[in-house]
């Protein structure tokens, strides 16, 4: 089985640059502020051929904080806005983000088993909401996203998300692998669909702390989830057709944790 990741529309990436006002934070020293203030930051956009300490200062803290810096000519900044921004722009979160590490110590708290969905590679911000609103829909605790190669959490993708992205916790980390890592270190199993196995969905106990691995549609999930992964498993379908788009993959993937937990 594979799943279909693609946009719905084609100019899709011309409208992630259509970015409001009230979310832009312009110049290097208001930029700084916000980081040290760790006000959410979605992504910062920083000239290729701008210098000075002020910039390392924003890598450093921009690292440390799992947000993505893209490196983009002036005339990508000049689309943001005409003031001068100094060579870096960002563009503040329309969420809060929480530590991946507290949401699996809340959830072991209150005596719950831990459900949590993984992001690998989802571009498509309407089909990060899908998969938002059906991970709340099956209580996950959180959906994580690693902070490169995945969709921003975008106006539209709340909206598709029927307001699920405002209310399930959202963990952004650095890399599938530390997300991958992390879960495991706390006990909980990854499950990662692929074409390569003979088991199904239904026949691996989903009863433990789990967290699935959704990845694109070209390539699947990453190589490290396929040689770390604690399940290889694949959704049965008519011999005629293997492919589903992700977001309903996800949410069959989900119903099956459901029905097996209740």
């Amino acid at each position: 089985m594979s799943f279909t990741n693609r946009p719905q529309n084609s100019n899709y990436r011309n409208q992630r640059t259509s970015v409001p006002k009230s979310r832009l934070i312009v110049g290097r020293k208001p930029i700084i502020e916000a980081l040290n203030e760790a006000v959410d930051i979605e992504k910062i956009f920083i000239l290729k051929t701008a210098t000075g300490d002020e910039l390392g200062v924003i890598k450093n803290l921009a690292r440390k904080q799992d947000i993505t810096v893209s490196y983009v000519p002036t005339e990508k900044l000049d689309r943001f806005t005409q003031a001068n921004h100094q060579g870096v722009v960002a563009i503040a979160g329309l969420i809060s983000y929480q530590p991946l590490q507290g949401v699996i110590d809340l959830a072991v708290d209150k005596g719950e088993t831990p459900l949590f969905v993984i992001l690998d590679g989802i571009t498509d911000t309407r089909n990060l909401g899908a998969i938002a609103r059906s991970a709340y829909g099956f209580g996950a605790h959180a959906l994580v996203i690693p902070s490169s190669n995945n969709a921003a959490i975008t106006e539209e993708g709340i909206k598709t998300s029927a307001g699920a992205l405002e209310k399930i916790a959202i963990c952004r980390v650095a890399s599938v692998q530390q997300a991958v890592d992390t879960l495991k270190l706390n006990g909980v199993q990854i499950v990662a669909t692929t074409l390569q196995t003979e088991t199904a969905l239904a026949d691996v106990d989903l009863k433990e702390p789990i967290a699935i691995v959704m990845g694109a549609e070209d390539t699947g999930v990453s190589s490290y989830v396929l040689k770390t992964a604690d399940h290889l498993v694949k959704i049965p379908m008519s011999e005629h057709f293997d492919s589903l788009n992700v977001s309903v993959a996800a949410g069959i993937m989900m119903y099956e944790i459901f029905k097996q937990r209740v």
